[in-house]
């Protein structure tokens, strides 16, 4: 299950179904209202990097510095989905010129003094990245960092329930794992018995595996059913049976 505030945060964004905005747009105009922010970017990555796929932002100017990261190859959000961990720039006039020249003068130029790359992954495995964009500069504080992380675990649930085809019911995934399938079902009891964790996260495991290959959850749940495919804790998530 997701944390209270997570929780909160998709019960929000399930409110608002009827709206022609898309979950990944309405998570991160959320985002917006609620951080102390000017831009907010959602895109996404694989082990690879940065796939070129910007799922949503709040405007123009976050919308082309998430592209632009990923045609010059560096910024926060290559960095933070690399390391695994948050990339708090606080002020980008400076030392982060040395870090990121090709980004660092685009984005001053764009009129971004300070960004907040947030990792999203499940284990091992790369989904994407919140990027938080700011026209001033200066820090998030504590209760503003902690928003900021319960929005990156939100957009996580959000992109592999997207990927599941089962966006539109995201809002049934809030009181534990369903699924139509029965493959599915199964596999989530099997997988949680394997890592020792709970139906929840042992149905995020399943999504981010299915995510990380590009196959149908089904598919893969048919595989832990069928004795051909095992989880465990390695890189990658599974290992042969």
């Amino acid at each position: 299950m997701p944390s209270s505030r997570v929780t909160e945060i998709l019960t929000q964004l399930a409110a608002g179904r009827g709206e022609r905005a898309s979950w990944p747009d309405r998570l991160c105009r959320q985002c917006l209202l609620t951080v102390p922010v000017t831009g907010v970017g959602l895109a996404l990555m694989t082990t690879q990097g940065h796939t070129g796929i910007v799922v949503a932002a709040t405007d123009g100017a976050a919308r082309r510095l998430e592209e632009l990261q990923f045609s010059l190859g560096e910024g926060p959000c290559v960095d933070a989905s690399r390391s695994g961990r948050p990339v708090l720039q606080s002020e980008l006039f400076g030392a982060a010129g040395h870090r990121w020249p090709g980004f660092v003068a685009a984005a001053l130029t764009a009129g971004v003094r300070a960004i907040f790359a947030f990792p999203l992954q499940v284990g091992a495995i790369r989904i994407g990245v919140l990027d938080l964009y700011r026209d001033a500069p200066g820090s998030l504080d504590e209760p503003q960092l902690a928003d900021a992380l319960a929005f990156a675990d939100a957009a996580t649930w959000v992109l592999l329930h997207l990927q599941s085809g089962s966006g539109d019911q995201l809002h049934s995934a809030l009181g534990g794992p369903e699924d139509d399938r029965a493959s599915v079902h199964q596999a989530t009891g099997m997988i949680s018995v394997q890592l020792d964790v709970s139906l929840a996260e042992a149905l995020l495991r399943l999504r981010a595996h299915a995510y990380a290959e590009g196959r149908p959850v089904s598919d893969v749940a048919a595989d832990v059913v069928g004795r051909r495919m095992r989880f465990d804790d390695s890189d990658t998530g599974h290992s042969g049976p």
